[in-house]
């Protein structure tokens, strides 16, 4: 990922934003933290590979995942850590230098684009969205921006997403290419990258044993 000429979080959605609001991923009344709450976070779930899923990109991966109104799927990689923390992408962002966490690999859609998910039970701000229970996603610049000055600890910061048009994850599971969990919003935002896949196809395969 490289660094932007302009503010590095005041990002305008540019070809990622119609995506996002064609699929209803941002809600109506973000700002008010009542109205950002979505039942169907309720719904979301954690997919994790197969051993047998050789994609490029997917294969080993686990993501979490949530349905959309249209009945498409939105998620986010959480196993692949870059090379690049915020302060190296953003050298002139002061609050940035103070993440060390890396900037995750979140998908292949518009991976210039920097999302926070922020586990935390009300909203962070305007424009943010319950993606899951416990776990909201940051979309808007300011929103990102006071994430990383006030709370990073509590967050985890992606390049890009994963979307699914209506029916492609319904296909993709009814080919047995992910074990589905319930989602986890500790393992969002902490889970150990380096093993998180090997311990949850061990957990997944484990409990499809005992069925």
């Amino acid at each position: 990922m490289t660094s932007h000429t302009v503010h590095p979080f005041r990002i305008l959605l540019a070809l990622f934003g119609a995506a996002l609001l064609a699929l209803h991923l941002v809600p109506a009344r973000a700002a008010d933290n009542e109205s950002s709450k979505d039942q169907d976070a309720n719904n979301a779930i954690m997919l994790v590979a197969k051993p047998d899923l050789k994609d490029p990109f997917y294969a080993s991966t686990v993501l979490i995942v949530r349905p959309l109104q249209n009945g498409g799927h939105a998620g986010f990689v959480l196993n692949k850590p870059t090379n690049v923390t915020l302060g190296q992408a953003f050298p002139e962002d002061e609050p940035s230098q103070k993440v060390r966490d890396p900037v995750y690999l979140g998908g292949p859609v518009n991976a210039n684009v920097i999302f926070a998910l922020v586990k935390q039970e009300q909203s962070p701000g305007e424009g943010a969205m319950e993606f899951a229970k416990g776990l909201f996603l940051a979309l808007a610049g300011e929103t990102v921006d006071r994430v990383i000055r006030e709370e990073p600890d509590r967050a985890r910061f992606f390049a890009g997403a994963v979307l699914w048009r209506p029916g492609e994850l319904d296909q993709e599971l009814k080919l047995g290419a992910w074990y589905v969990m319930d989602a986890d919003s500790d393992l969002a935002i902490s889970g150990d990258a380096d093993h998180l896949w090997d311990k949850l196809v061990q957990r997944s395969q484990s409990h499809d044993h005992s069925l």
